[in-house]
């Protein structure tokens, strides 16, 4: 792996470089840049990055020679949940262009000139070019993606929400000048966005709401997945077969895994609980996570009294034991709020366990083979019926468990990277 910044240029020919690293495919294709506006952070010279998408760089290496991935630097140490990129096994066939974070207007521009250039030396220097935009101010997979138009690069631009969207949305939770400005920089968000999609060869959005709002504005659309489970990650036969012949047993198991913030609709699921209790419904929630509104879900839920049966017990970094929490649950309940596509409900279906929440073209999509869900209105008293109906019907939840996994049955992080990987190819 090599590591660049955006005060060191260098000299680039990634077709004819030399072929380091690890092993891989035989049919791989050339070289792949990478911007993603996903943060990165640097500690005793060493770069790490998000588990997950640190697993993504391992997928695009199966079907790309070399690449090139470029992201933003966050000042200060990596969060829990982070994996450093030297210990994934990529050698040199990985570099990392760290760019800076520039999410104000007057940060943007004292850094654009440098990045613009440092952009296009990089555009030129990749046979592939994919940027992952969201976001109007220090967006530079925005500005690669406009860089790379106006240079008569084809490309593709891939996003997992409907940025535009819910910038608007978290507008209102704000008073005054502040919510002026965050209204002014959605509108931004929204002209941007578009502006790209047009210019860009390849339309790449994750999860039906992404597809539906954007499929217009790009000439060549496609619907995709972006998630990074493995194929022995979907739950064992034996253990989804015990998990059907005993869901009539014991109070409904309720989880959640995600983040404790407005987007995911944290007070409405605290609501459909309080009316699930006051049915006399035996249940227990969990909310794996954290998030801003931590403090604030705790104290609402031992208002209520349910705190003997809601508990928020943090963030679980190991996937092999979150994966036995949602494979153990009888429900994922859900309340988003937001157009975008979160990997949680995939992860729940993968793991026998029906979603159960507030419907979105993105839902609605992923159990449209199979039924594994029951989605709603954005309305806790919508939700809060269907889960006592459910928990007063164990044969329809058992039915419902086994719909599930069939909906989940093929998703995999090397089924979906390939899937997106062979569509860049062709329309690059």
């Amino acid at each position: 792996m090599t590591i660049a910044s955006d005060t060191t240029i260098a000299t680039m020919s990634m077709k004819s470089a030399r072929r380091e690293g690890t092993a891989r495919a035989s049919d791989a294709a050339g070289s792949l840049l990478l911007v993603l506006p996903l943060v990165v952070h640097q500690q005793d010279g060493r770069i790490f990055i998000e588990n997950q998408a640190g697993n993504g760089l391992g997928q695009w290496l199966r079907h790309f020679e070399r690449m090139t991935l470029a992201v933003p630097l966050q000042e200060g140490p990596p969060p829990s949940g982070s994996v450093a990129i030297d210990s994934l096994g990529l050698g040199e066939r990985l570099a990392i262009e760290l760019l800076p974070e520039a999410w104000t207007a007057l940060r943007f521009l004292r850094c654009y000139p440098a990045v613009r250039r440092r952009l296009g030396q990089l555009i030129d220097a990749h046979d592939y070019l994919q940027f992952a935009i969201g976001g109007a101010w220090g967006d530079w997979s925005a500005i690669g993606a406009l860089i790379a138009a106006r240079r008569g690069r084809k490309a593709s631009v891939w996003t997992d929400r409907v940025e535009s969207q819910v910038m608007r949305i978290d507008a209102r939770r704000f008073k005054g000048v502040r919510r002026m400005q965050r209204l002014f920089n959605a509108w931004l968000a929204h002209h941007l966005e578009r502006r790209v999609i047009r210019r860009t060869t390849l339309g790449l959005f994750h999860g039906k709401d992404c597809y539906t709002a954007y499929q217009a504005f790009s000439p060549n659309p496609f619907l995709v997945h972006d998630i990074h489970l493995k194929p022995s990650d979907r739950i064992p036969e034996e253990r989804l077969a015990s998990k059907i012949a005993t869901a009539s047993e014991g109070p409904l198991d309720l989880i959640y895994v995600g983040r404790l913030h407005p987007d995911k609709g944290v007070m409405d699921w605290i609501e459909t609980l309080r009316m699930v209790g006051e049915a006399g419904v035996p249940f227990r929630a969990r909310w794996f996570g954290a998030g801003p509104q931590q403090d604030e879900a705790r104290a609402r839920v031992e208002a209520l009294g349910l705190a003997d049966r809601v508990t928020f017990p943090g963030l679980i970094v190991d996937r092999p034991q979150l994966l036995d929490h949602l494979r153990a649950a009888h429900v994922m309940l859900f309340c988003h709020l937001t157009p975008e596509s979160p990997r949680n409900l995939i992860e729940a279906l993968v793991s026998g366990t029906p979603i159960v929440g507030y419907g979105s073209a993105y839902s609605e999509d992923l159990v449209s083979a199979h039924g594994g869900g029951v989605l709603t209105a954005m309305d806790p008293r919508l939700l809060a019926d269907e889960v006592i109906r459910l928990a007063k019907d164990r044969t329809a939840l058992a039915d419902l468990i086994g719909r599930a996994a069939q909906d989940g049955q093929h998703m995999n992080d090397e089924a979906v990277f390939a899937h997106r990987s062979e569509l860049m190819i062709r329309h690059s």
